[in-house]
């Protein structure tokens, strides 16, 4: 069985025409100036309808990781790291960490965007490590 694949609309069909293209954007909002992901009708911040995409450097830091071991659904490769990525140049994505044993990913990594091809039509943005996760030494310990 294949993976689940997104089904492009209106609203983010440009985020994914882009994607094809190996560049990120975002939604920014004309009035507050707020970046955010994922594209809404209206700015979560001020809720104004004037926002357009904007280009992103993709580059950014891990905020929040998680290895999962269960496969959400047929076509998913498990073990995977699953990030929240807090980007430079602002908003927040929920992606995949690629080209790295996904037990390295760590928090405060350094991350970049890197294009992957689902389909002909559909190139999802993941995030490869700036620099490699030994390197970093950031792996996150509790003290409970």
């Amino acid at each position: 069985m294949s993976r689940p694949v997104p089904v492009p609309t209106e609203l983010t069909e440009p985020f994914w025409a882009a994607a094809r293209q190996g560049k990120l954007v975002l939604p920014q909002c004309s009035d507050c100036g707020l970046r955010f992901f994922v594209p809404e009708p209206a700015c979560p911040g001020c809720l104004s309808r004037s926002w357009t995409y904007e280009p992103s450097s993709g580059s950014g830091t891990v905020y929040s990781v998680t290895v999962v071991h269960r496969a959400p659904g047929p076509g998913f490769e498990v073990p995977f790291a699953l990030a929240v990525v807090d980007l430079d140049d602002g908003a927040t994505m929920l992606s995949h960490v690629v080209g790295t044993d996904p037990e390295q990913v760590a928090i405060g990594m350094g991350v970049s965007v890197d294009f992957r091809a689902l389909t002909d039509e559909i190139t999802l943005p993941y995030f490869t490590p700036s620099v490699s996760a030994e390197s970093a030494n950031l792996k996150y310990t509790s003290s409970l």
